[in-house]
């Protein structure tokens, strides 16, 4: 059976490769969602990819994947900080949960090294670039 993967990027993820390269890189989403693509097709997974800058929209995916998803691997941005109301739909879905972030969080601002979603993931990968993105596809294919 083919596990079934959902990426959601959360807010300002659009503007990856515009949006502070000296943290987050210069390569674009485009860029990125298609090697995720290609990293899970390669490990025998379908991936579906999500974006928005909209907490409910990140809340109501979420939701719908815990029937139509073998896990999700979500950066939340910043959200991971504050949002309860994703660590709850996180904590309710019952499906494994990967937490990523590009840049190392817990290296930056006293506020960003706060996960509020951290403790309701599986696990969570930060401080590798885009490979954070990669190793998270490897973790979900063995859970």
């Amino acid at each position: 059976m083919i596990k079934k993967l959902l990426v959601i990027h959360g807010p300002n993820l659009n503007l990856l490769g515009e949006r502070e390269p000296g943290v987050y890189g210069n390569e674009s989403i485009d860029v990125l969602n298609n090697e995720i693509i290609d990293r899970a097709e390669k490990n025998g997974m379908d991936c579906e990819i999500f974006q928005s800058n909209h907490e409910g929209a990140i809340i109501d995916k979420l939701h719908a994947a815990r029937t139509s998803f073998d896990g999700v691997i979500i950066n939340a941005g910043a959200y991971t900080h504050y949002s309860y109301a994703i660590r709850d739909a996180i904590a309710a879905i019952k499906i494994p949960v990967i937490e990523v972030h590009i840049s190392n969080i817990n290296a930056r601002e006293e506020f960003r090294s706060n996960s509020v979603i951290a403790p309701v993931c599986r696990g969570s990968i930060c401080g590798f670039g885009l490979l954070s993105y990669y190793l998270a596809v490897q973790a979900m294919k063995e859970l």
